[in-house]
């Protein structure tokens, strides 16, 4: 029995339990698909829920809402208990806040564009590097004027003004091409398209309400929603590695706690790295390392540990890894790079038992009271207190209308930024421009006397001629316009065809 504060994971030969004090250290969930791997992060989840320890998870197929409700017993679950002996099971709901970037299936999780930042936005964009320096530009600009940038139409307006006036910023700031302006509004056009509009804006999320715990002191598991946002994979990847940055830019430092702040998975963690560049996955490499000190555990969730790039996966020192399949060469490869990653156990064969076990067995190891990795164990994943399938629509209801963060999250804020000042600033300007205009029209058919003379028409070049200023002034104004008409209709014909 192990004397320090532990999870027990399962029990092969000798029992493997996850220390809280070591949780920090990061660890990797692996296996093929129908393997256990839900299990397993089910039941790390309530473990460190137990424990006191808030958890952040992506429900991607829906099974994971169970964890808000009570299990059921059944004949397997009571022989799985009495194989493994655990003396105080018992069948229970965990304290579960629901949430979702798209706000219908919890409380909506919004950030600002300028939280987000130009680098992880980039990402979200699928930017080249051209693109990407403009998008910097872009920011930069927004400090210099002091205009923030909340959502997405603050980052529209923004662009609108920098294309009207890329000579000017060019001097300033460097190349900024209307044709790479003109890429990156496709490109959040795209976005909008795909509901990435509902995730920018305010009431942006506090990171203090991730870490809160329930009224008997266990730690709230904090689970997105994330089967439709599984359909734009770039928004949920993004979304992830905007979180883990503001937790590490956000906590303060606190060595190494005896137990975890906060335990962050990454579930389906390939789609963090698929087509990343360097620079994004050399942050996430610098992020995972130094994130430790701060008291937050990382684990990643995800088919082959060759999901997660070598630099990273050394830094995971808690292994659970479930069946894999050795069909094609491409396969038999990541079997020998899983294998290699634990320490021998000398009654068997570590190659062939990943490709032996059943459903529900995992080979696990993990790091005892001084940090060394243990001897790998093929062991039976105990099984979960909570339900093991989704919570119900109404169970869901009742559970987000309990939470205590009910009624902060619903109502999106739209206060005075970016989009507004521009605006203001090209109505001024334009409505300026026309007085001038008319003056200068007074004075040219007034003589002296006080006399009007016979009309004739305006010169070409008069009505022609305008500043750069009066230019991007109408351009913001016809565009803002446009979008605005367009929304407008969009509502009434909406309304119209919903009475109808």
């Amino acid at each position: 029995m192990n004397e320090l504060p532990s999870i027990l994971i399962g029990k092969g030969d000798e029992e493997r339990h996850l220390l809280l004090k070591m949780a920090n250290r990061h660890g990797l969930i692996s296996g093929a698909t129908g393997t256990g791997k839900t299990v397993t992060l089910q039941i790390l989840a309530e473990g460190f829920s137990k424990a006191g320890v808030p958890v952040f998870l992506a429900d991607v197929k829906g099974d994971l809402s169970g964890l808000a409700c009570a299990g059921k017993p059944h004949p397997k679950i009571d022989e799985r208990i009495e194989t493994i002996g655990i003396s105080d099971y018992f069948q229970e709901g965990f304290p579960v806040t629901f949430w979702d970037l798209f706000g219908k299936q919890g409380y909506p999780i919004r950030t600002t564009i300028s939280d987000m930042g130009p680098l992880l936005l980039a990402r979200l964009l699928d930017l080249n590097e051209t693109q990407e320096g403009v998008l910097n530009v872009g920011f930069q600009v927004a400090d210099d004027q002091g205009w923030l940038l909340l959502d997405l139409k603050d980052l529209h307006a923004l662009l609108n003004w920098m294309g009207e006036n890329t000579g000017a910023l060019t001097l300033q700031y460097g190349n900024v091409s209307k044709a790479s302006i003109g890429a990156i509004q496709r490109r959040l056009l795209g976005l909008k398209q795909q509901g990435g509009s509902k995730f920018f804006g305010e009431p942006a999320l506090k990171l203090t309400d991730f870490l809160s715990l329930d009224e008997e002191g266990r730690g709230r598991i904090n689970l997105l929603a994330a089967s439709s946002l599984m359909q734009s994979p770039k928004l949920y990847a993004t979304f992830l590695l905007w979180l883990l940055s503001e937790l590490f830019e956000t906590l303060p430092e606190v060595g190494d706690p005896e137990k975890p702040i906060l335990v962050f998975f990454f579930d389906e963690a390939h789609l963090l790295f698929d087509d990343a560049p360097k620079s994004l996955v050399d942050k996430v490499e610098l992020v995972a390392r130094l994130i430790r000190s701060k008291g937050v555990g990382v684990y990643f969730v995800s088919q082959s540990p060759l999901d997660v790039p070598e630099d990273i996966l050394g830094q995971l020192g808690n292994r659970v890894q479930h069946a894999l399949r050795a069909f094609t060469p491409k396969d038999q490869k990541t079997v020998n790079a899983a294998a290699q990653t634990f320490r021998p156990n000398p009654k068997f064969d570590t190659k062939d038992a990943i490709t032996e076990m059943g459903v529900g067995v995992a080979l696990v190891s993990t790091l005892d009271a001084k940090g060394r990795p243990s001897i790998v164990e093929r062991c039976l994943i105990r099984p979960p207190a909570s339900r093991m399938g989704p919570a119900t629509a109404a169970e869901r209801k009742q559970a987000i209308a309990a939470n205590p963060l009910a009624g902060q999250y619903e109502k999106a804020l739209d206060r005075r930024s970016a989009f507004e000042i521009l605006t203001e600033r090209a109505e001024a300007e334009a409505e300026e421009a026309e007085a001038a205009r008319n003056r200068k029209s007074r004075e040219r058919y007034e003589d002296p006397t006080g006399r009007v003379p016979k009309k004739t028409p305006a010169s070409k070049s008069t009505r022609s001629r305008q500043t750069v200023f009066e230019a991007a002034a109408k351009s913001v104004v016809r565009s803002i316009g446009t979008t605005i008409g367009r929304e407008l209709v969009r509502g009434i014909l909406g309304s119209f065809l919903k009475r109808r």
